[in-house]
């Protein structure tokens, strides 16, 4: 897919291939030029992709708290217990067999919240991933155990929501102190105030945050 395909594409694409990113972030350039000196100095920024639905979902709240590193080897482990990707099957589970693999109680329960939910029919995560975002965060944060951060990441990379931006991530915020040239590291409120600016391309600025914080750190973890 080409992004003049994009382009005359009636709905605005999602931000999980390469060419969907660079059509947000071609968007939002255009009227936040401010983020122009980031891209150019980080060069191409890709999607993070992680599988859909209950799967994704479980991802996400295996890596909540968590160092890469650290989400990935729970992650390894949990993803290869029998039962442990699909809403009724993960409800015949103990929580001694979640909990085996690295999950916290808080993580089990919260996990089998979302199952209970889907089981239920009072959760569709597949009509979530395309409501507008404030709807969609809201939705996901009523379910025990789903905080802010677990609904914007998921909707962001499993879902590929265009407009998440997960102003609570350290990372972000640090990304935002440098990147535009603040005196000091925003607050989540102001993390948010600054975001909304950049609505309905949230999900690029996002991910062009990151991989600037990426590189910023390559380059000299002290400012960090």
């Amino acid at each position: 897919m080409t992004g003049n395909t994009i382009l005359s594409q009636a709905t605005t694409p999602r931000i999980d291939t390469p060419e969907g990113v660079a059509w947000h972030l071609e968007a939002l350039i255009s009227f936040a030029p401010h983020l122009a000196p980031m891209l150019q100095s980080v060069g191409t920024v890709l999607p993070r992709v992680n599988p859909k639905g209950f799967a994704g979902m479980a991802k996400v709240i295996c890596g909540q708290q968590l160092s890469v590193a650290s989400a990935a080897a729970i992650w390894g482990r949990y993803e290869a217990l029998d039962g442990g990707l699909e809403p009724e099957t993960y409800l015949t589970l103990s929580e001694e067999e979640v909990r085996a693999t690295g999950f916290s109680r808080g993580k089990f329960l919260a996990l089998r919240a979302v199952a209970e939910a889907i089981a239920a029919g009072e959760l569709d995560l597949g009509h979530i991933d395309g409501l507008p975002a404030e709807e969609a965060i809201a939705r996901l944060v009523a379910l025990k155990g789903i905080g802010p951060w677990t609904a914007e990441v998921y909707l962001l990379f499993c879902a590929g929501h265009p407009d998440i931006f997960p102003a609570g991530d350290l990372a972000l915020l640090k990304a935002a102190h440098h990147g535009l040239g603040l005196d000091a590291r925003p607050s989540i409120k102001e993390m948010i105030d600054i975001a909304r600016d950049f609505s309905p391309h949230r999900s690029a600025a996002a991910l062009l945050f990151w991989r600037y914080f990426a590189a910023l750190k390559n380059r000299d973890s002290s400012l960090l």
